[in-house]
């Protein structure tokens, strides 16, 4: 017997143990079908489960469990990411409770420390994924360290560097002066700032009481600027292109040059060149040849290339220091406040400073190319089609990708370097010295280059490193290319765009046919959840407190393609609800005796109650496997959600009640028999999206201790010996009469309790026949005391003092004397009008001042605009109701 109470915290630890140990989830258990292919994104293994990725991998493992009833031979491949610097920062913690740093400890030691912290502590997000239901194939788990992976990097390092398209570069990279690495760009939080910009007077040549003023944001980086630029059209500057101005503060001169990148209407329309600190003018300088001075030591202090009087400030007092000896000369103009943004290190919090240094780099734009033309051949197709444009757009303007970066902790560069500063690029030392041997003529000792790779590089070769490529393996052959990558839009350019590169380039084929693009989870606001505004929505305490399938059901019902999700624990709460009403029609059959029955013949039912529901179900099982294979899984949760709770437990199941409490009706066999039916093919459906709660139901309706994660997908359609057009109509009759009914209820304010009369007017042959064949099932559903049903149109008399509505074309009316106050319903009505009318206008006026769209944020002006649509939509109901009531 079902417990009375649905509770989740009883089922989820006892089926996943079930489906691990089953094997139901390895791939390999059906070596005739065809495959199917999905890769985890390898989260960080330091990471703990957050709403974006319970998105994630909820969304992959809808897919993989259809997949799997499909009868296809799904691989769902997982593993984790070394996560470079996330940690090493771990550990270094660790270390400084210790009073002590990596460097105390040595290399070899540090990383010890650190594959110690990684078998003890690293593996606690393949833990939380399990709560969440994932059903990966766990035997193949892979880390983007282990030893296949790592041969696999140094293959690709090896290759392209031989390829000449990796090489070493100064250029300009994101630097973050206090973990001491080059970052990337997914490691940068731009914040919105307030700062000021400095208009600073840059002294002619050649006429020393001329002037160019220049606006800037960062005046310390004033003693790097290796030129002016202006527009080559703006007519205020044309004739001084070519001439020299005085560096403030220095004694060198350096040129005013003519550059589109200058913008005559923004400032003064003239900028400062800093090529070794700005990205922009980092471009600029490459354009017009210009030197490239680098201003700044690793820290952030400024170097020997300044003044003395510079040498050793760090930003902030390099910039007091610089405005106060300005001001000093008269050079500074004006200060103006503005808003500004500014790069902080995602990790240390610490503000970036565009760094020229030596860096690894990828030739991304060569790369780039087959990627390109795999998606424009439709060889990778992008769910929602509009990340075409978003993915063509970066490709087609691809930089350099920077791959080293300056940690311990990672895949260390394959490269060993000589005396003289000759690097040797191998697959190993012994390689290394063997080239060195060659390139010296003497054995003489390599030092390793002590930089790591970026971990985008050894995730960008996911799809076929953890299928064991280099070597041809049987999973890489029958498992590559991968079916579908599912992951969100913020990881489109460093990941999804990478393994496009690397998967061509090195297998041939593109690495994925298809690619859904999720959206990201905001609160219930639309804002992006921060710990900062305290609304950050926590999985693990959503399922702690409702259950993994609440949570999954929520994420499923909200995730419309191509739109940021709005998110709140009501969601879940509701997801939790649904589990509630499905446990309890489980208990409804059970204790009316419906059991599965294997020889049971759908098609030969002849109550047309059963056949509306089989025929609808049928219907609803291609609707949601339709849904799914095209990513929408909110319409497919959404239509079970309807079907379920209001289709078969609403509909059906109080339909059935008078066939199931008769004992020595006839019918009563086959309904017990159709419920069964019905609910073992709904909780096949469902399983994907609630697996743990479907699960318990379906082995309690099979009694079998089979698992229903390895049963198959309501396939066939139900081919009925007979037509079941009729039932399908009768019954559709009876549920939209019903509804009216209970609509003019709610409109109307009638008491719940309240027996009403029906009639029913210009009623034909099917109408008079289904009234008086469903007669029973009106009066109870609709809580009517009597029905009539007349042939005839309905004359004034018959409508005065009455509510109608049309169903069909027969006319239902309900004298509404004795069952309401007119009076003082109309009253109430009238009432409740004007108070929206008030609050109408109230938000009308904010909406249409132009100071409030302009200033107000976003979340609370998309609020106002909903409240006035909620507004509208009540104020026509209850129109409607006070114009029924006038006219009675």
């Amino acid at each position: 017997m079902l417990d009375k109470t649905y509770s989740p915290a009883t089922l989820e630890d006892k089926f996943y143990d079930a489906w691990e140990k089953s094997g139901v989830m390895e791939c390999g258990r059906k070596p005739e079908a065809q495959p199917f292919t999905l890769m985890m994104p390898p989260p960080n293994v330091t990471g703990r489960l957050h709403i974006g990725h319970a998105l994630t991998f909820s969304l992959q493992d809808f897919l993989v469990r259809y997949y799997r009833m499909k009868g296809r031979d799904v691989l769902y491949q997982p593993g984790t990411d070394h996560a470079g610097i996330a940690t090493q920062m771990m550990v270094e913690r660790e270390l400084q409770k210790e009073g002590k740093t990596r460097h105390d400890l040595g290399r070899a030691e540090f990383l010890k420390r650190v594959w110690q912290w990684k078998e003890e502590s690293g593996n606690t997000i393949v833990t939380q994924l399990k709560k969440l239901g994932a059903s990966p194939d766990w035997k193949r788990e892979r880390f983007t360290l282990d030893e296949g992976l790592s041969h696999a990097v140094r293959k690709v390092f090896v290759d392209l560097y031989n390829q000449k398209l990796i090489y070493k570069d100064k250029r300009l990279v994101n630097w973050d002066a206090v973990l001491q690495t080059a970052v990337s760009d997914l490691e940068v939080e731009n914040k919105d700032s307030k700062s000021n910009l400095w208009v600073i007077a840059y002294p002619l040549e050649d006429e020393k009481d001329k002037f160019i003023h220049v606006a800037t944001t960062r005046p310390e980086t004033l003693l790097g600027d290796v030129a002016v630029a202006v527009h080559p059209e703006d007519e205020r500057y044309k004739n001084w292109i070519g001439k020299r101005v005085h560096l403030p503060l220095t004694n060198r001169l350096i040129p005013i040059v003519g550059d589109i990148h200058a913008d005559p209407e923004k400032g003064t329309g003239a900028v400062k060149i800093t090529p070794a600190h700005d990205f922009n003018d980092f471009e600029v300088g490459k354009r017009q040849g210009l030197p490239m001075i680098n201003i700044m030591d690793s820290y952030a202090r400024l170097n020997e290339n300044v003044p003395e009087v510079y040498q050793g400030l760090d930003r902030e007092s390099a910039r007091k220091k610089v405005l106060e000896d300005l001001e000093e000369q008269g050079l500074l103009i004006e200060i103006q406040e503005t808003q500004n943004t500014l790069p902080y290190s995602e990790r240390s919090g610490v503000l970036i400073e565009p760094w020229l240094t030596d860096q690894w780099y990828v030739d991304a734009h060569t790369l780039a190319q087959p990627a390109l033309k795999g998606v424009r051949e439709g060889k990778t197709t992008f769910t929602p089609d509009f990340w075409d444009k978003t993915y063509f757009d970066w490709l087609e303007n691809i930089q350099p990708w920077c791959i080293s970066r300056q940690l311990w902790w990672g895949h260390q560069i394959p490269a060993w370097y000589g005396p003289d500063g000759h690097a040797f690029v191998a697959m190993n030392e012994e390689e290394a010295q063997n080239q060195a041997q060659i390139h010296y003529g003497k054995t003489l000792s390599l030092t390793q280059d002590e930089d790591v790779l970026d971990t985008w590089f050894s995730s960008g070769l996911w799809p076929f490193s953890t299928l064991g490529w280099p070597k041809e393996t049987s999973e890489f052959k029958r498992y590559y290319p991968t079916d579908v990558l599912i992951t969100g839009h913020d990881i489109l350019f460093f990941w999804v765009a990478r393994m496009m590169m690397m998967g061509l380039h090195f297998t041939g084929e593109v690495p994925f046919k298809k690619v859904c693009m999720h959206a990201l989870v905001r609160d219930e606001k639309g804002q992006k959840m921060s710990k900062t505004k305290g609304n950050v929505v926590d999985p693990l305490e959503m399922i702690e407190q409702y259950g993994a399938d609440a949570m999954r059901f929520s994420l499923a019902t909200l995730a419309a393609p191509g739109r940021d999700l709005k998110f709140s624990k009501t969601f879940v709460e509701g997801a939790r609800n649904f589990a509630t009403k499905l446990w309890n029609a489980a208990r409804y059959c059970e204790m009316n005796a419906s059991t599965y029955q294997s020889d049971f013949v759908p098609s030969s039912v002849t109550l047309p109650l059963n056949q509306w529901i089989i025929k609808s179900v049928d219907d609803l099982g291609f609707k949601v496997g339709e849904a799914i294979e095209t990513f929408r899984f909110n319409e497919a949760s959404q239509s079970l959600y309807q079907y379920i709770w209001g289709t078969f437990c609403d509909w059906y199941l109080e339909f059935s009640k008078p066939y199931l409490q008769d004992e020595s009706a006839p019918e009563r066999a086959e309904t017990q028999a159709t419920i069964a039916w019905v609910l073992d093919r709904l909780l096949r459906m469902l399983h994907p999206f609630m697996p743990y709660v479907t699960e318990a139901l379906w082995q309690h309706l099979h009694v079998t201790e089979d698992l229903l994660a390895g049963s198959s997908w309501p396939e066939e359609p139900v081919r009925f010996i007979q037509d079941v057009t009729p039932a399908f109509e009768d019954i559709s009759w009876i549920i939209e009469v019903i509804s009216e009914i209970r609509s003019l209820r709610a409109e109307m304010n009638i008491s719940p309790a309240a027996k009403l009369l029906l009639k029913i007017y210009d009623a034909g042959p099917e109408v008079h026949r289904r009234a008086r064949d469903f007669e029973a099932l009106l009066l109870r559903l609709a809580r009517l005391e009597h029905l009539e049903v007349f042939s005839e149109h309905a004359q004034n008399g018959d409508t005065k003092g009455a509510v109608q509505a049309l169903v069909n074309d027969a006319s239902l009316i309900i004298p509404l004397h004795g069952a309401i106050n007119i009076e003082a319903e109309m009253a109430r009505l009238q009432k409740e009008i004007l108070k929206l009318d008030s609050e109408h206008q109230g938000l009308s006026g904010r909406l249409n001042n132009p100071s409030f769209i302009e200033r107000a944020p976003e979340d609370v002006v998309n609020e106002a605009k909903g409240r006035l649509d909620e507004i509208n939509l009540r104020k026509g109901k209850l129109n409607l109701a006070l114009t029924r009531l006038s006219v009675s």
